[in-house]
């Protein structure tokens, strides 16, 4: 009888010693001020001393890129859907005012193959590169049986830190206070259980070229990875200008801005105040999907949320453009009576004719 090995049962060791080798680059190239040794350890080391910091407060984060990844997957392009895992996962950190200091992946499969693996670890190290945070560690894990064999998942975490008295939301969030949006890249993350019912109902295939983006295929357009906004938001926090920030993920504007708001207060929004992105209008009339349904499901263009003092109100625009954002003045803060809440008008108009019922 032939003894059995583990590359026998479907796991291949040289595989992932080769994928270590050939990350290791990768993950040097986002080292920043704070960081301790490299890949190899049992645990990543981190010198919050070193990074600048006097009295922090620990910010983290854990997500992962859901159905994007079956996208991703049946399209052969891998090199993405790293960014949107660091992106789910820094952008809720900078909101709480806190910089990402660090990330680690996990990367399961059935079967492992260096250079699909190596792409996806790319994408993550360009991510970490954009949010300034080092790319400290990871696991990789195939498990034959568990995942088909060409089929991979992800989810990451990060760590990040604010001195303690930057911390947002800030308290004097008041009635009159603006509301500022910053355009997103696309779908960004979210929804895509909902985008595939779309396309598989559209009956165009992911190679064929995307109805609402001149040039580039399905594929391409649907696959374009949330933007990083940390950058942006930190050089506004820095300035003393920022009261609070929302994350525009699941759930919207309607699930996340009122996330940061006290009680007794409402954002009130204009929907005709943002240009809707046409990947967006091309779901809505695709879907048949209804204005309030899209804007609860999906970002509809504003990735993130911010609230500055109305006096602030174009100095802050000028620091987030100086930062390479595209702004817009989507609304304001207003008393209202209950919890926090949020009311957006001129929805209806929003989406093309034919798109559902507001």
């Amino acid at each position: 009888m032939t003894s059995l090995t583990y590359r026998d049962a479907g796991v291949d060791i040289a595989a992932g010693e080769a994928l270590v080798e050939a990350i290791g680059p990768l993950a040097r190239s986002t080292d920043r001020p704070g960081t301790m040794g490299g890949l190899g350890g049992f645990g990543a080391l981190f010198d919050l001393r070193a990074a600048g910091l006097r009295d922090p407060i620990l910010v983290s984060s854990t997500d992962g890129v859901g159905t994007k990844l079956r996208l991703a997957i049946e399209a052969g392009r891998h090199d993405t859907v790293g960014v949107d895992l660091v992106a789910m996962c820094v952008n809720d950190i900078v909101v709480q005012g806190a910089e990402p200091l660090f990330f680690l992946d996990y990367f399961a499969t059935g079967r492992l193959r260096v250079p699909q693996a190596r792409a996806v670890i790319a994408g993550i190290a360009e991510g970490c590169r954009q949010a300034g945070c080092a790319l400290v560690g990871g696991e990789t894990a195939e498990m034959p049986g568990m995942y088909a064999a060409e089929d991979y998942d992800l989810a990451g975490f990060a760590v990040g830190a604010a001195e303690r008295e930057r911390l947002l939301p800030r308290r004097d969030l008041a009635p009159g206070d603006a509301v500022l949006g910053l355009a997103s890249s696309g779908v960004h993350a979210n929804g895509f259980s909902l985008v595939r019912q779309v396309v598989a109902r559209a009956g165009i295939g992911l190679d064929a070229p995307a109805p609402f983006a001149g040039g580039a295929t399905l594929a391409e357009a649907l696959l374009a990875p949330t933007r990083i906004y940390v950058r942006a938001v930190l050089a506004l926090h820095r300035r003393g200008l920022l009261k609070a920030a929302a994350h525009i993920t699941g759930g919207g504007l309607p699930g996340n801005l009122p996330r940061v708001l006290p009680a007794g207060i409402e954002a009130r929004l204009d929907a005709a105040a943002w240009p809707v992105p046409p990947v967006f209008a091309w779901l809505a009339e695709a879907g048949d999907i209804a204005p309030d349904e899209m804007l609860r499901v999906f970002n509809c263009g504003i990735g993130m949320a911010l609230v500055v003092a109305e006096p602030d109100r174009a100095e802050a625009v000028r620091v987030l453009e100086a930062a390479g954002e595209r702004v817009f003045a989507i609304g304001r803060l207003a008393a209202a009576p209950g919890p926090a809440a949020l009311r957006v008008d001129n929805l209806a108009g929003t989406w093309p004719r034919g798109a559902g019922a507001a």
